[in-house]
């Protein structure tokens, strides 16, 4: 079975599991395990920022992260489509007693400065107030769009210079730095806080790290504790994340395989492929998405549904150039 479903599915590689194995461990809520310790220091390192924490997941970074930024009773601007918005069981109103104010983004997901000024608003006696900004790249429902640095500059420095706090959710950045050939930071130094994921184009069995400046990390590891997110002896997953975040060649290859699978699917009858710009192909089809993605399973293909009649295949470290070969075969079979 190739699995195109998500770049969550990957299998640690043996040198994820000799980390893991090997790794020096203590009391993470006392802040005694060196691994976790290295790992958040590293991703700090990387990312540009004063400090970095490690949590469980992308979707428990993104809730701390808005919990730390905000008051209960205030109102995030975000994009529709949004993973914070679509994705996380309405987190931001039961963790943070946030609502939401969605925008529609244009079609890779961004959203334009006059609009998020236009959005904004000081609390009244009738509104509760903008407390955060939230944007996400890659867009993974737009494609996986890479937004350029100066997508994400523009409309967090309108948000900023109202004083409201810019998060970024960054799951897949690492893609994004390397589509557009720029380092992580450069869209880091834009926004207050961000999210990038281990577990996904890193390969990492779990984990994301949320990264800002030493103030709002430390205010955000209390939230985490909150939120039961304390570790303890959590090198053993730390570890591997680590070894994830110094190997990132292989991100390319991914990007380079979406869009040869892309060239393949474009060729079937009855197809609509969208050009894809990181790890995510989109593909229209002439039926039901449910239906199409039952004939790709039996063919040993999986995908996952996106719309009524979309479905996303997305490419790994764990999908190579065969893989691709085979998926575009047993695709053009159950058609």
């Amino acid at each position: 079975m190739i699995d195109l479903r998500s770049d969550t599915v990957t299998r640690p590689d043996e040198a994820m599991r000799e980390a893991a194995a090997s790794a020096t461990v203590g009391d993470d809520v006392y802040g005694e395990d060196s691994t976790v310790n290295e790992l958040e220091a590293r991703a700090a390192e990387v990312l540009g920022t004063e400090a970095a924490l490690f949590c469980a997941s992308g979707t428990m970074a993104n809730q701390v992260a808005a919990r730390t930024h905000t008051e209960r009773g205030r109102e995030v601007v975000c994009e529709r489509d949004s993973h914070l918005f679509a994705a996380e069981l309405a987190g931001l109103a039961q963790h943070a007693g946030l609502q939401t104010r969605p925008l529609a983004g244009d079609d890779r997901g961004a959203l334009g400065a006059d609009q998020v000024r236009e959005a904004l608003a000081e609390p009244d006696d009738h509104r509760p107030g903008t407390g955060l900004l939230a944007l996400e790249n890659t867009h993974n429902r737009a494609g996986g769009t890479a937004l350029a640095p100066e997508t994400i500059a523009e409309p967090a420095a309108a948000a900023r210079e109202f004083g409201v706090p810019v998060h970024l959710d960054g799951a897949r950045l690492w893609n994004a730095a390397v589509a557009r050939d720029v380092p992580v930071s450069a869209y880091v130094e834009h926004v207050d806080s961000v999210m990038a994921s281990c577990s996904k184009g890193l390969g990492a069995p779990m984990g994301s790290l949320l990264a800002g400046d030493e103030a709002f990390v430390a205010a955000a590891r209390r939230v985490r504790k909150l939120f039961g997110g304390g570790w303890r002896q959590a090198g053993i997953v730390a570890a591997p994340a680590l070894v994830g975040l110094e190997d990132r060649d292989h991100l390319a290859a991914d990007h380079d395989r979406a869009r040869a699978l892309a060239d393949g699917l474009a060729g079937i009858e009855g197809l609509t492929v969208r050009d894809p710009e990181t790890n995510i192909v989109l593909v229209e089809t002439p039926g039901p998405a449910e239906r199409f993605l039952e004939d790709c399973e039996a063919e040993g293909v999986l995908g996952v549904a996106f719309g009524p009649q979309l479905v996303r295949f997305c490419t790994h470290r764990d999908v190579d150039d065969r893989d691709v070969e085979r998926a575009i075969d047993a695709v053009a079979a159950a058609r």
